[in-house]
């Protein structure tokens, strides 16, 4: 057996060139001053397997891994360059124990190794006194994997540097105080493909994981931060040996979702991929996570252009100097493989069929994390040492929590990266690339992503064949609404929803809440189907405008003929016309109708609170005055040519007391006490008429205590009503000398006035409502002065013969002798 195999050996040698066949030491092991522990599982066993007894599982009879055993010669080989450099570690040299870590629950041999203390494992309270065996670990793999380790390299705070594991539950450092890492966090892999969701504005997604701690903390975190985003998530399912891969593909369809993020684990996703092709699954476009984005052999499956668009994230891939010398140094070393052969701990990789070509084409996601990770350790053992000047020192005992300190502290530049921890053992800096898996199968990069100092996305749209007629795909529940429509969520989710147009008054802002339509300031209005309001324009009646002078003009001109009037009347005092129409009353009335003048000026301009005052009391007062006048002359008439006769003491009284003035006073008086109540109360203010224009803004006056005002008017009402009751009484009186009708003409004129107003307010709410206002006050104001005085007026003027005792006594002569008959 021994010369077949040596003849081997020598035909290998005259066949390829290569150096003599040597029986090689173990790969899993090298000698050196310090040693490195390596958790890699170079075989995956199946998380089926079920033992009957405690045992450990055999990993070389699980399936072989080729990306994991990449990762494992990437160890090696920094390993070996560090040993190899004169100034990083010039007098001590690493040594490594690696361990195939192929089972989360049945690989503890090889942990144990690694924690053990000349063969013993020391509790936590002893460590200070023992010298660890490793002073770091690297690895392992995945987050469930290091979740089921990690705890026992705590305990005596063995620095763990991992190169894979990104749950966020490794960020906690009261659980995982000597934990590292040089792979980012879920959190910046999940915040980037939400990112790009943003970026294609894709919506209405599906969520794909595998049982696991890495997937789990993915879709969590995914939920997070799509929480305030329009992002929703339509679908989420576990993957697992037994999924039933064509119904999840099916509901999936049912639901319309064309975009699927697979975070899963490589195996996994390998499946899920196959499957769509097999169940003839098309138009999607996938988002591969980390794990299977750089998957050399996925691509270049038969009918995998059919499944859609393939968008992957992954850190940045850096070419590692020198490694594929090593590896085809490595390999080209043919062995013996004889009884002789070396082993460690059983660990074999079964792997002596590989090509070197294999190996380096592998996936080369994490080759960075791992050659970053032993780099780190071997800086932190060059501050421990206090290396300088060609050497390190030799007398310093070197314990774990020593090198775990100097970790943190790292601040190293490798391969122009800065390598740096933060506070919680992450990465202080993120480098990823977004891929995009073309036609020729390979992964090609179209962007890349920062995270430090600032978040920079870059993407090159440009580099991207969509499987849709060469359009970026639409990942929607709903079709967006048209402008000016709100979103009326439809279901439980709020990508679904249907759309409501926003009335007057209303309009939707899509960048602030496009689910609701928000009503316009008082001050705004809008049309249907706005996205903003618009100022109302605001109106109200100048000064300068053409009817408020024409208005204010003849104001003016009715003060002038109170002013003649009186002059007139007090010229002619003591003629019989002067008399019969009041004698002094007249000026009070004369007096009233000026002062109620005042208030049309005020109908004009921008209102105020002084304003709003002045245009309803002095009318309300004074003109309460004019109509108390009214009713006492009216009852005064009566009284003379009827009461006369047939009450002679209550005429006396009347004339004794001064009756009339009795009754003009308490008119006065409790109007001006309802007014001054009522103001006090709540004045008339300013207020903005918004109601009947949309698009306007009526400037007009409140009246103020709506109750007061009523009784205010009531008492307005009375009096006219008392003026007709004795008017009508004195129907019959001479023609001449019947001042009843003329105070009749003047209710008639003054209450058709505002019946005339009142109809108009009902129909008209514009601006120029004030103007219709400031006139019917006019109006009220020139019956008086128009129908009471101007005949008196005239007769004094140009009928002077009239304006005789004479010419009244012989009226009432005459007017005796005809009721006497």
């Amino acid at each position: 057996v021994k010369l077949f195999l040596a003849a081997l050996c020598l035909l290998g040698s005259l066949l390829h060139a290569s150096p003599e066949c040597t029986v090689p030491s173990s790969e899993f092991q090298l000698q050196g001053d310090y040693l490195l522990g390596g958790l890699f599982n170079v075989h995956h066993a199946s998380s089926s397997i079920v033992h009957d007894r405690p045992e450990a599982v055999d990993c070389s009879r699980q399936p072989f891994t080729l990306p994991s055993y990449r990762m494992f010669q990437v160890m090696r080989f920094s390993v070996e360059e560090i040993n190899n450099s004169s100034i990083l570690l010039p007098n001590v040299s690493l040594g490594y124990e690696i361990f195939d870590h192929c089972s989360d629950t049945l690989s503890f041999p090889g942990v144990l190794n690694l924690i053990s203390v000349n063969g013993s494992i020391k509790p936590r309270g002893h460590a200070s006194k023992y010298v660890s065996k490793v002073i770091g670990v690297i690895g392992p793999f995945g987050s469930t994997e290091t979740l089921t380790v990690a705890p026992l390299f705590m305990m005596n705070f063995i620095p763990m540097v991992n190169y894979g594991s990104a749950s966020s539950a490794f960020s906690e450092k009261v659980k995982f105080p000597s934990f590292l890492r040089t792979v980012h966090p879920n959190k910046d892999i999940i915040r980037l493909i939400v990112d790009i969701m943003q970026h294609f504005n894709w919506r209405w997604v599906a969520f794909l994981k595998s049982n696991d701690a890495y997937s789990e903390d993915g879709l969590e975190l995914f939920r997070k931060m799509i929480k305030g985003t329009e992002i929703c998530l339509a679908y989420t399912e576990e993957l697992n040996p037994s999924t039933n891969y064509s119904r999840m593909f099916k509901e999936i369809d049912l639901q319309r979702i064309p975009t699927i993020i697979v975070f899963a684990r490589k195996l996994y996703a390998e499946t899920v991929i196959q499957s769509a092709i097999n169940s003839n699954v098309t138009n999607k476009v996938w988002i591969a996570g980390d794990t299977w984005a750089l998957n050399k052999n996925l691509p270049k499956k038969e009918g995998i252009e059919n499944i859609g668009t393939i968008l992957g994230v992954s850190e940045t891939v850096v070419e590692i100097p020198g490694f594929n010398d090593f590896i085809y140094s490595s390999k080209h070393k043919r062995h013996c493989e004889d009884a002789r052969q070396q082993k460690f701990c059983n660990q074999v990789c079964n792997c002596t069929s590989l090509n070197p070509e294999e190996i380096i084409a592998e996936n080369p996601s994490y080759s960075l994390s791992i050659y970053s990770a032993a780099y780190a350790i071997a800086h932190a053992l060059h501050n421990v040492l206090e290396c300088g000047e060609g050497r390190c020192r030799d007398n310093i005992t070197v314990y774990p929590y020593m090198v775990l300190a100097q970790l943190k502290k790292s601040n190293f530049t490798l391969l122009n990266r800065s390598i740096q921890f933060d506070e919680n053992g992450d990465p202080a800096n993120g480098y990823y690339s977004i891929v995009f898996w073309n036609q020729e199968g390979q992964a090609e990069e179209i962007g890349s992503y920062e995270t430090h100092p600032l978040v920079q996305l870059s993407i090159d749209d440009t580099k991207i064949k969509w499987h849709a007629n060469g359009k970026v795909p639409t990942s929607l529940c709903s079709q967006e609404c048209p402008e000016g429509y709100a979103k009326k969520q439809d279901g439980i989710h709020k990508c679904c929803f249907n759309c409501v147009m926003c009335r007057n008054g209303t309009y939707v802002n899509i960048t602030e809440d496009a689910y609701r339509c928000v009503p316009c300031k008082p001050t705004e209005w809008s049309a249907d189907r706005s996205t903003s309001c618009s100022p109302r324009s605001v109106e109200y009646v100048s000064f300068t405008d053409g009817s408020a002078i024409l208005i204010m003009v003849v104001t003016s001109i009715l003060v002038a003929l109170s002013l003649a009037t009186a002059i007139l009347f007090a010229i002619n005092y003591n003629t019989p016309v002067v008399k019969s129409a009041g004698g002094s009353m007249c000026f009070l009335i004369l007096g009233c109708l000026s002062l109620c003048s005042i208030s049309v000026f005020f109908y004009f301009g921008k209102p105020t609170l002084a304003c709003c005052i002045l245009r309803y009391f002095p009318f309300l007062l004074f003109y309460t005055g004019c109509l108390a006048c009214f009713v006492v002359r009216s009852f005064q008439i009566v009284c003379i040519f009827k009461m006369a006769a047939k009450f002679p003491k209550l005429h006396g009284w009347w004339m004794k007391y001064n009756g009339q003035w009795l009754v003009i006073t308490v008119a006065l008086v409790t109007q001006a006490l309802l007014l001054i109540i009522g103001y006090a109360s709540r004045p008339p203010r300013p207020y903005n008429e918004t109601f009947w224009y949309k698009d306007k803004i009526i400037l007009g006056c409140h009246v103020g205590n709506p109750g007061l005002l009523a009784v205010s008017v009531v008492l307005l009402a009375s009096l006219c009503f008392l003026c007709f009751a004795f008017s009508y009484m004195g129907k019959d009186l001479p023609k001449n000398y019947n001042e009843a009708k003329g105070i009749t003409f003047c209710l008639f004129v003054l209450i058709l006035t505002w019946i005339i107003f009142s109809t108009e307010y009902m129909l008209y709410h514009g601006k120029y409502i004030q103007t219709l206002n400031a006139m019917a006050v006019l109006s009220s104001l020139y019956c008086v002065l128009l129908g009471y005085f101007l005949p008196k007026c005239y007769i004094i003027i140009f009928q002077p013969q009239k304006n005789t005792p004479q010419y009244f006594q012989g009226l009432i002569q005459n007017y005796t002798k005809t009721i006497s008959q």
